[in-house]
């Protein structure tokens, strides 16, 4: 691999713009696919991006594809596109460690997750399984596994998480798709610390199996270098799937060709501050009001207002930490010595709480839904920032001195809308004082993920999304 050239720029570009290469004969799979595990075998070191690079396995899935696009005979719409998966799903013929050593890589792994799938029958070339912290329960990514991942825009900071190395693989040229999951802002996260573009989808637009120990909070979504490319792989991974019996039907029209809509006389809630219940960082509001007023100048109809509910962090605790006691539930003594120590905190906390505790945190989840039901009567998306903070501080779960205990003390505006299950993408829209980036998060109504993809390729095709990442020594 060390004596291969990547070519100019290969590794940077998008999916959509691989394919049209492929088709058109400038470039093939195998040549983009070797860039691309170079690219990755480079960050490793510094950002640890991947627990697994699959080289041979990727460099022969490529080979095929080069044959098929020879013949002019794709296999599907991702056909020879370097893609990663998180290692909380299913990659057939890969063990699935989810950041734990409770889990031996002893066997046959032997069956793909359902978006793994629809991946595999469009032809995607699998670069690597990404880090996670254990089980996916924290907003940064380090485990017991496999370590630190660090930011790459400053490898002493994090990247967020608990999807941290898809999103600093995306950012760093590592493959331009990744599949990363969301259980309360788990690919809004570090793709807000990274500066690339991240969709939690409408629950069951991606099927999911097996079934998240956090039950319908966790979403499957993309990791993309913008929302063109996340359209399109939403339209891969988007369809149903036997073996989750809460997945949706395919939707109506693809969502790639949704994206020239853009945003004229959409109506636009902007709230800054969820009613001023969050303190949000300078640079971090005035980029994205920039962003803001910039929708309004393409033709969205601005109002600057808040959705119409209270912080519901001790309900989003009960379900997230009866969630992190099941997954844990089997373990010894000696298994749970070696389980990260915050999480074995929170399981112990988890399995101190009742099924009285639980179905009272399912009326708060449900009351919650319905006045965003209620709010999006009334504009068809909510604009805030995804983060009120940068990236801090790499091996810690909360930023030094902020008096916060737990990850979800500086995420206030992701895990509501998991709770509601509607569809939330963040987008890149600038940088703060020290280069690191800011993300705006944009919400839809249940279902109409179209129309926040719509926002996002819109502030792309302005040229008000997308940052360019520092490359790591």
């Amino acid at each position: 691999m060390t004596d291969f050239d990547p070519g100019p720029g290969l590794t940077e570009l998008t999916a959509v713009r691989l394919v049209e290469g492929y088709r058109k004969g400038e470039f093939s799979p195998e040549e983009v696919t070797r860039a691309v595990l170079e690219r990755a075998e480079q960050i490793q070191p510094e950002v640890n991006a991947f627990v697994r690079l699959l080289a041979d396995e990727a460099l022969a899935q490529a080979r095929e594809s080069t044959e098929r696009w020879r013949r002019g005979e794709p296999k599907g719409l991702v056909d020879g596109v370097p893609t990663t998966v998180k290692d909380i799903l299913l990659l057939r013929g890969t063990p699935t460690l989810k950041g734990s050593k409770t889990i031996s890589a002893q066997g046959s792994w032997n069956e793909d997750a359902p978006s793994v799938a629809r991946l595999r029958e469009h032809g995607a070339v699998f670069i690597g399984k990404t880090t996670t912290p254990e089980f996916g329960w924290k907003g940064v990514t380090d485990s017991p596994q496999s370590g630190v991942t660090r930011n790459p825009y400053d490898p002493t900071r994090t990247a967020g998480g608990s999807s941290g190395g898809a999103a600093a693989a995306v950012a760093l040229g590592a493959g331009p798709l990744a599949l990363g999951t969301d259980g309360g802002g788990s690919v809004r996260i570090p793709a807000s610390f990274c500066g690339i573009f991240a969709l939690k989808p409408t629950y069951g637009r991606v099927p999911l199996y097996p079934a998240s120990a956090f039950g319908t909070l966790s979403h499957v979504g993309p990791m993309t270098r913008d929302a063109a490319d996340a359209a399109l792989l939403l339209d891969v991974i988007g369809a149903p799937d036997h073996r989750d019996w809460s997945a949706l039907p395919t939707a109506p029209c693809p969502f790639a060709a949704a994206l020239p809509g853009g945003v004229k006389g959409l109506r636009v809630a902007y709230s800054p501050s969820l009613g001023g219940q969050v303190a949000v960082q300078p640079p971090v509001a005035a980029a994205v009001r920039r962003a803001v007023e910039r929708l309004a100048e393409l033709g969205a109809y601005v109002t600057e207002t808040d959705p119409d509910f209270t912080d519901p962090v001790d309900a989003f605790h009960t379900l997230w930490f009866s969630g992190a006691a099941r997954v844990t539930r089997q373990l010894g003594p000696h298994q749970r010595e070696l389980l990260d120590p915050g999480l074995r905190e929170i399981c112990a906390t988890g399995a101190r709480l009742s099924a009285l505790d639980y179905l009272a945190a399912v009326d708060v989840r449900m009351e919650l839904g319905r006045r965003m039901g209620r709010f999006h009567e009334s504009y068809d998306l909510l604009v805030t920032p995804t983060l009120p903070i940068t990236a801090f501080e790499a091996g810690a779960e909360v930023p030094k001195g902020s008096g916060h205990r737990r990850w979800t003390g500086w995420t206030p505006f992701t895990y509501p809308f998991n709770m509601t299950q509607q569809p939330a993408a963040t987008v890149p829209v600038g940088v703060d004082g020290n280069g690191l980036p800011i993300g705006m998060q944009v919400v839809g109504a249940r279902h109409r993920d179209d129309l926040v993809l719509r926002a996002g390729h819109a502030l792309y095709e302005a040229g008000v999304a997308g940052t360019a990442p520092k490359v790591t020594k």
